[in-house]
């Protein structure tokens, strides 16, 4: 996984107000924090810091004040409900050859076996744990063939080398279902038999 470096700056201005000028300047408002260290308040580049939160776990290089370089991955990060900009983010400090918990993204691949089957995403994302810097940006797994009825388990998933399960290895990832005409319900039906014998 590659490092995104982003310059930030430390603030000392708090609350929705500052928040806001932040946001006017199109930058956003943002904490860094773990390793039992105080909190940092930070205020990054807005372009920089969507750019780079395209890749899911994406690991940030920050450079604060032009002094410091500390690594970082993404933990939370708020959006407008609207218009979708970033209104803040946290970010927590990691080192190198530490292992960190994530959520991966699952993908699949291939076509179900005949028949209108659906698949189910049961875990859109996989936890796992992992090493900082080498974060998986997703897995994928096959489904070619699947008919209704089965099922992939996490412990099925193949993970990269280095990366272990988060999860119940029996946690239910993906499921074929079939598809089913819908039916009415067994009390309206009988409602109706019940109008028309009177």
């Amino acid at each position: 996984m590659s490092e995104v470096k982003i310059s930030a700056e430390t603030r000392t201005e708090f609350g929705k107000g500052a928040a806001r000028r932040i946001r006017r300047e199109s930058k956003v408002p943002g904490v860094l924090y773990g390793h039992g260290a105080d909190p940092l308040h930070l205020t990054l580049p807005g372009h920089d810091l969507l750019l780079a939160l395209r890749t899911p776990n994406v690991l940030i290089s920050l450079d604060i004040d032009g002094k410091s370089n500390e690594l970082a991955i993404p933990k939370a990060v708020q959006r407008d409900a609207i218009k979708g900009f970033l209104e803040h983010v946290d970010l927590l400090l990691v080192k190198r050859g530490e292992t960190v918990t994530v959520e991966i993204p699952v993908h699949t691949e291939g076509e179900l076996a005949a028949g209108g089957n659906l698949l189910e995403h049961v875990l859109n994302t996989l936890p796992v744990e992992t090493e900082a810097t080498h974060i998986p940006e997703s897995v994928t797994v096959s489904v070619e063939g699947l008919e209704a009825g089965a099922s992939i388990l996490a412990k099925d998933i193949t993970l990269p080398k280095g990366t272990t399960l988060a999860v119940d290895g029996d946690a239910v990832v993906l499921q074929v279902l079939s598809a089913q005409a819908e039916e009415a319900p067994e009390g309206e039906a009988a409602a109706g038999e019940e109008v028309a014998e009177a």
